[in-house]
């Protein structure tokens, strides 16, 4: 009975492998290796056969697992089967131990890396644990969490960017029109314009609530749903439907918008985003099966006069603002990076739907779902 139970979860595990692409099983909703301005170069190269026959994986693979205890290959099975939506622990495993597939040697986090994430993974320096992971900060413990979904794909940014995520200061220009809606939504900026939006962030901050380091607006198009989300706690999980989640649920909100469009885009946010706030800055890690677009000032160059999107694909992660940028990008005269009082810097972020000069939306408030993270700089 025991050697039956740790076989089937070893089948059932290797079933749930990440489908590597072009073997005719590749999920839109797991992928990892298209071309996209956070893929990096290592991501784009064609696909080689280092890696070995599939054969010797399934081998090496089935031989390590084999070896790991049947509560740890239930945790392992528990957070591939889940794609990261249940809550799982981590999954503490030596980390020196080294497998060899065909020429090429792998530890045996970046093994069950490969193997359950990202079949084109090629260095642990592409890699970014989540905060949430017990071997977050450290530093070559002896034992390290293997746990694939503790972490994320870092999004390498590109130089120059695509073209697509590029687009001139001009567009940025407040249009003359008095009903074109808030500045914040069609320029993109920092200036956040809504009435209700800086009332709700005011009533936040004068009501003797705990300190918040951002709040959160979620739009439609050109339209606010629900109140501001302020957030205390360092790490916000934002989603539609999580099996396990706690924070901002915008499946729970009510939106009177009939729009097609708008209703596929929020059927698609699932597990959506997690908002974390670190040392380093504020990092987003793309939790659902589509991308996320994200244009922030502290990821432009701060010579240069225009603004990038960045699309950032399903498992990777950003830095989307620095605290220190922000604050040498205080340029009066420039009012992309302009601040009205209490509201501070804004990221703006949309699912699934890109903006810019080489999509049909030229501005964010034109995507059918999106956020506006406000930042608490004081």
């Amino acid at each position: 009975m025991f050697r039956t139970k740790r076989s089937g979860l070893v089948r059932r595990l290797w079933r749930s492998r990440a489908p590597v692409e072009g073997d005719g099983e590749t999920d839109r909703g797991t992928h990892g290796s298209s071309g996209g301005c956070c893929m990096g170069k290592a991501a784009k190269v064609a696909k080689s056969n280092d890696a070995g026959s599939e054969a010797e994986l399934k081998a090496l693979t089935h031989s390590v697992l084999k070896k790991i205890k049947e509560k740890q290959l239930e945790v392992l099975l528990q957070a591939v089967e889940s794609k990261g939506g249940a809550r799982s622990p981590c999954l503490l495993l030596p980390s020196k131990v080294d497998a060899k597939v065909g020429q090429q040697s792998y530890s045996l986090p970046m093994l069950l890396y490969k193997v359950f994430r990202w079949p084109d993974l090629r260095h642990s320096s592409e890699l970014k644990r989540l905060s949430c992971c017990e071997s977050y900060g450290k530093i070559n413990p002896d034992l390290v969490c293997c746990n694939p979904h503790h972490m994320s794909r870092l999004c390498e940014l590109e130089s120059p960017p695509p073209p697509y995520s590029r687009y001139p200061m001009d567009y940025l220009k407040p249009p003359d029109s008095p009903d074109s809606g808030p500045s914040s939504s069609d320029t993109g900026g920092t200036t956040y314009s809504a009435p209700v939006g800086l009332s709700d962030s005011l009533a936040l901050q004068e009501s003797g609530e705990s300190a918040h380091w951002c709040v959160v607006a979620y739009w439609e198009e050109k339209t606010r749903v629900g109140r501001l989300y302020s957030v205390q706690e360092p790490s916000l999980d934002i989603f539609y439907d999580l099996p396990q989640g706690n924070g901002f649920c915008l499946g729970q909100l009510c939106s009177d918008n009939k729009s097609q469009l708008v209703q596929m885009v929020r059927a698609k946010i699932g597990y959506g985003i997690q908002l974390t706030r670190e040392p380093d800055g504020v990092w987003v890690y793309n939790r659902s099966c589509y991308p996320i677009f994200i244009k922030s000032a502290t990821l432009d160059n701060p010579d240069s006069r225009t603004l990038l999107v960045h699309k950032v694909f399903p498992g990777f992660s950003i830095k989307a603002f620095d605290y220190d940028k922000a604050c040498s990008l205080q340029r009066p005269n420039d009012h992309e990076f302009t601040q009205q009082p209490r509201t501070g810097f804004t990221v703006q972020i949309s699912f699934v739907k890109g903006w810019g000069q080489c999509y049909t939306r030229q501005f964010i408030s034109s995507c059918p779902c999106w956020l506006e993270v406000i930042f608490n700089t004081r």
